[in-house]
Formats: structure tokens, C-alpha cells, sequence
């Protein structure tokens, strides 16, 4: 099994202060890459950051100067971004839907919506101008499974999935842009649904954001990957079938 190090790769982790975001800065942090870690929280993202040795940047990815003054930051601190991992999110509101605040629902899409394109938007033209450098977006399988009764968390990621693709089109052959779903992974977000619910063991998610980091994945870039349901060796090793195929793509079947 390839060991897939990340030495000197500098790597900026959004939503990091906690949760799945945290579980990928440790596990990046502990193949060699420089992490910084960003989150609105400053406590959180401070501990997260001397756990493992990083920078901690307090920003809200909703607000465009709060995410370009964030990468600046952190490009001024540790170096030139090799790899944004745009995985800060929120859930939505509990209501139904023609009784939730609208600002609240609306808030859910700024973050995980408008949030993943700022930040993409922000280090793009960077990561062009030296040639180099990945995206991976944390999606989740909200935006498309069947059941979902509340419409403004899993409208946010059945777009953040769709942008996540047609950015990889955009950038093809110049930066790999992948999304993935983390699986049902508990955290403080999720906790709320108990004992019962068929967790997802919460390594599965930082270890398939390290393949991706690697680079082995690159002929992956722009399809739907789960970091639970899918083989990510075997998926690299059939690489060639699944673009050919149009395989781990949420498409309507006719």
C-alpha cells in the first residue's frame, strides 16, 4: 500500500476547528503536510492548530473578505497553497420549510455554497499562475438520497456536488478538483440522532482526502466519491473505465 506522504505539501482545511474538517487536518498533518486550519470559532481552531503543529486562521467563509484575507494569511504564513480542502459547513433548520426563517434557511446555503466558491475562487488563480495545486470539496450523500424531509441542508449540497463537478471540468488538466461524501460520520452537527444510526467509522473520510492528496487520484478529479462505499484503490486501479463509463457520476438514468 503506497504510503502516500505529504511532505511539504501546504494544505489549508476549512470548517478545521472540529469534526470531520479536524480528522482531515490530523491526518494530513501527520503524513508531512503544513496544515492551517480555519474556522469561525478561534478557540477551536487554535487547539486544532498546536495539536498538530499548524496555523490557525479564524474566518467566516460566507464573507468574501473574511476568505481573502484567510488565504492570504495563510499563503503569508506557511507558503503557496497545494491544496484546499473547502469542508466548512452547516446544517439547516429543524422547521418545515414554509415555517423556517428565511435568513436562516438562506444562511445555510452562504456557507456551504457560497462559502465552498469563495474559497475555491480565491486560490484558483494562485494555484494557475504556478501551475500546481488540488481542491477536494466535502459533499454528502444528503443531496441526493431518497427521505430527506428538510429542504435547505440537502439543497446545499446537491449544489455544492454539481458546482464541484463542473469546476473539475473547467479545470481539467490544470487543478484536479474532487467532492466526496464523508458517510454518515457523528459529530457535534449530527450527534443529535442517537445510538441507533449506521455511523460511519470517522477515520474513512481523512484517509481518502490524504489518497486524494497524493495526486494517485487525479484521473478521478470531478467524480462522485464516498468515502465509506467506495474503494478508492480499486477506483484508481479502473480509472479509465469509470471516465469511459461515466461511472461515480449522480446522473438521471433513462
Amino acid at each position: 500500500m503506497p504510503s502516500d506522504r505529504l511532505d511539504g505539501q501546504i494544505v489549508l482545511v476549512t470548517g478545521g476547528g472540529r469534526g470531520i474538517g479536524a480528522d482531515v487536518a490530523r491526518k494530513l498533518a501527520d503524513a508531512g503536510a503544513r496544515v492551517a486550519v480555519s474556522a469561525r470559532s478561534k478557540d477551536e481552531v487554535e487547539a486544532i492548530a498546536e495539536e498538530i503543529g499548524g496555523l490557525a486562521v479564524v474566518a467566516d467563509v460566507s464573507k468574501r473578505e473574511d476568505v481573502e484575507r484567510m488565504v492570504s494569511d495563510v499563503e503569508s504564513g506557511l507558503g503557496p497553497l497545494d491544496l484546499l480542502v473547502a469542508n466548512a459547513g452547516i446544517g439547516g433548520p429543524d422547521d418545515a420549510t414554509w415555517e423556517a426563517d428565511p435568513d436562516e434557511w438562506w444562511q445555510v446555503l452562504k456557507v456551504n455554497v457560497l462559502g465552498v466558491h469563495l474559497c475555491c475562487r480565491a486560490v484558483i488563480p494562485r494555484m494557475l499562475e504556478r501551475g500546481s495545486g488540488r481542491i477536494v470539496i466535502t459533499g454528502s450523500g444528503a443531496s441526493y438520497l431518497p427521505g430527506a424531509s428538510s429542504t435547505a441542508y440537502p439543497t446545499s449540497k446537491a449544489a455544492v456536488g454539481r458546482y464541484g463537478e463542473t469546476l473539475a471540468n473547467e479545470l481539467r488538466g490544470k487543478i484536479p478538483v474532487f467532492f466526496f461524501s464523508p458517510g454518515l460520520v457523528r459529530t457535534e452537527m449530527t450527534d443529535h440522532w442517537g445510538d441507533d444510526m449506521p455511523w460511519t467509522p470517522p477515520e474513512l473520510a481523512p484517509q481518502l482526502v490524504r489518497v486524494l492528496a497524493s495526486g494517485r487520484a487525479d484521473s478521478l478529479a470531478g467524480r462522485y466519491l464516498h468515502a465509506e462505499h467506495d474503494d478508492i484503490e480499486d477506483l484508481i486501479s479502473r480509472a479509465d473505465e469509470i471516465v469511459e463509463n461515466d461511472l461515480n457520476a449522480i446522473r438521471l438514468q433513462r
